[in-house]
């Protein structure tokens, strides 16, 4: 399992953790290629389907990141995200699933060097949780 890099889906803010990710991609800061990124305009914009969708199809985890509450560029968008994840995680409880595997950061464009922890850290964590145990279940 010590060779297992889980792939982690990033629906990335794009006016904050985009920025922040790409500050962390220009500062060359080294951290675990296992984020795709998915620049969406408005952390608000993801749609718990979405998250779904990436789960079931076979993402090991999913990561939602915008920017600090009361610093989003939409007002009051980033409540609405707020709102949306406890809901994922009370669809993931009820469906069985590990709620671990979902992940909310604020991350503002500034933040490369935090940019960079909270992939380092979270993909440390899918190590450790292992393989998406539903991919297993879909593809056989």
């Amino acid at each position: 399992m010590s060779d297992f890099l889980p792939r982690i889906v990033g629906f990335l803010c794009n006016w904050c953790s985009y920025a922040g990710a790409d500050l962390a991609g220009v500062s060359r800061l080294k951290m675990p290629p296992a984020l795709i990124p998915i620049r969406v305009m408005c952390s608000s914009r993801v749609d718990p389907l979405f998250v779904l969708r990436a789960f079931l199809g076979g993402a090991d985890a999913v990561l939602i990141a915008g920017c600090h509450p009361g610093d989003c560029h939409y007002q009051s968008g980033n409540y609405y995200t707020r709102r949306r994840f406890a809901l994922l995680q009370r669809i993931f409880q009820e469906l069985g699933l590990e709620v671990d595997r979902l992940r909310l950061a604020w991350i503002a464009a500034s933040e490369g060097v935090r940019f960079k922890k909270v992939v380092t850290e979270y993909t440390d964590r899918i190590k450790k949780l292992g393989p998406n145990p539903v991919k297993k279940e879909i593809f056989l």
